[in-house]
């Protein structure tokens, strides 16, 4: 059950080296609003020192425009290409540091729970997960942007909205050994 709350503001991020999508959520109650959602367009940088200072700047303007009380993040999915997640995780660590200066608390999500969270469906593409947001959010047809990344930015923001109230989970065991030390009395000796 979503705890309700006075009023919180999320910001969502779904980090990448060529379009950063953002989405801002307010929760008012138990009640999300979209606020906003956009794009930081990273294509016009050649240089990749270039495009993380532009994500710092741009991302600290967001900050500064809508206060948000926390940060939800895309965490990087493994991919093949050691040198492109290399890049990624940059991007996300400037916009995380971004939240940082200004004490955001950080929360990531890896794309499979965030897909699951809004459609039900891990392996959900980028358009079912627009449509759902659009009808749960009630923003118009027309607001839907061209680039999904930042439907995706406001996926991470609602999925974190779910999670509100909920307890956070254990890390989980390393092992039988690990399992056996934190559940002592569930082991016949």
């Amino acid at each position: 059950m979503i705890q309700p709350v006075k009023e919180k503001i999320i910001l969502g991020i779904d980090p990448g080296t060529t379009i950063m999508g953002y989405g801002v959520l307010r929760v008012a109650g138990t009640k999300p609003e979209m606020i906003a959602m956009g794009i930081i367009d990273l294509r016009k940088f050649g240089d990749h020192y270039l495009k993380l200072r532009h994500i710092h700047e741009r991302v600290l303007g967001i900050i500064e425009s809508y206060l948000p009380d926390e940060l939800a993040i895309e965490a990087p999915f493994f991919g093949k290409n050691v040198q492109s997640m290399l890049k990624l995780g940059r991007a996300q660590g400037v916009a995380m540091a971004a939240a940082l200066s200004r004490d955001i608390p950080i929360t990531e999500y890896a794309p499979l729970k965030i897909k699951m969270a809004i459609t039900g469906n891990g392996q959900a593409s980028k358009e079912q997960v627009a449509d759902m947001l659009q009808r749960m959010l009630h923003f118009p047809k027309e607001e839907m942007p061209v680039f999904m990344d930042a439907t995706d930015g406001l996926a991470a923001a609602y999925c974190h909205f779910l999670q509100m109230g909920r307890p956070v989970a254990e890390k989980g065991y390393h092992g039988w050994k690990d399992f056996i030390a934190k559940n002592p009395d569930k082991v016949k000796r």
